[in-house]
């Protein structure tokens, strides 16, 4: 039996659509005791998060997205990357190749049945060892590349993501069984109609990987000055054929993204403290106060001052 077909047999079968509900509503009372108010938490397990919201978004919320797989387990999101829409629910899963900015909105939440999810960062290293392991005769093919790509899970996927979450309940399992159930999870969706996208973040030499590599260095010096050329040589590629790639991968120029990090960073940095806009616009790498102060406007769709004081008030109001 050919992997897509097991993968079939599996979404299709095994007293499936009651079971799978039943293995669903499972995870989302293991993410609802992890995560008793909205926000976003970071678990014991290194690259676990699970999220809880109680209400829909009326507008998009503009946020940094890491290299990643996110399951839900209750309510509805779209995420927004590019010019590409993502809407997903209850045992669907995304995948995103590389860390991206992205536009998100909860369009099915409320206190009562509030959105659940589990997002687990990707280690590229370990997807290519066993990459090499489940496709011995050959990689899969990846015929149409996007900046995201939605599945819907299977039963076998949502109980290994349950047993997971169920591993922080014992400080013995998180050190032991863990790290072997996030590799069951790597291997179930490896062999899931997203496997090929998986499978193209483990190899050096894939456009995903090189433009991942380049990512991380941005991210980690986002407030240098950079030529795209000194970028390009990172990952040993002329500058006009990394410009094209970078862009096929991301939807946005080197430059454009070294700016969203900028913005994204400066707005941590106000929101974590009392600073003002002047002091992070500085910590950030720019130089001039009335050119931050325009593009973060144009990209937030308020100058700093009012979009913290909108954001620190949602946060009063979930609290």
């Amino acid at each position: 039996m050919r992997i897509e077909d097991e993968y079939t047999a599996a979404t299709i079968s095994g007293s499936n659509a009651g079971s799978l509900d039943a293995e669903t509503a499972r995870l989302a009372r293991l993410i609802s005791a992890l995560a008793p108010q909205d926000g976003t938490y970071s678990q014991r397990i290194p690259g676990l998060y699970v999220s809880r919201y109680s209400r829909t978004d009326p507008d998009t919320v503009k946020t940094f997205y890491s290299t990643s797989l996110l399951i839900v387990a209750q309510g509805a999101k779209t995420i927004t990357a590019g010019q590409e829409v993502y809407q997903f629910n209850k045992s669907r899963m995304i995948l995103l190749p590389v860390a991206l900015p992205v536009a998100m909105q909860l369009t099915q939440a409320s206190p009562a049945e509030p959105y659940l999810s589990v997002k687990l960062e990707l280690d590229p290293q370990r997807i290519g060892e066993l990459s090499l392991k489940l496709y011995p005769r050959g990689l899969p093919p990846v015929r149409k590349r996007n900046k995201g790509y939605i599945a819907n899970s299977n039963l076998n996927i949502i109980n290994a993501v349950t047993r997971l979450v169920e591993c922080l309940q014992s400080p013995g399992d998180v050190d032991l069984l863990a790290p072997l159930v996030l590799e069951e999870i790597m291997i179930r969706v490896l062999r899931s109609p997203i496997g090929a996208q998986l499978v193209e973040m483990g190899f050096a030499e894939s456009d995903v990987q090189r433009v991942a590599k380049v990512i991380a260095w941005l991210r980690d010096n986002f407030s240098r000055q950079m030529k795209v050329a000194e970028l390009a040589e990172l990952v040993h590629m002329s500058a006009s054929s990394f410009h094209v790639h970078f862009k096929s991968v991301t939807s946005m120029s080197p430059l454009q993204y070294q700016k969203a990090l900028r913005l994204h960073e400066a707005r941590r940095l106000m929101l974590a403290g009392p600073m003002d806009a002047t002091t992070a616009c500085r910590l950030v790498g720019y130089v001039s106060d009335s050119q931050f102060s325009r593009d973060y406007r144009r990209f937030f769709g308020s100058p700093p001052s009012r979009d913290i004081a909108r954001l620190r008030q949602r946060t009063q109001l979930s609290d």
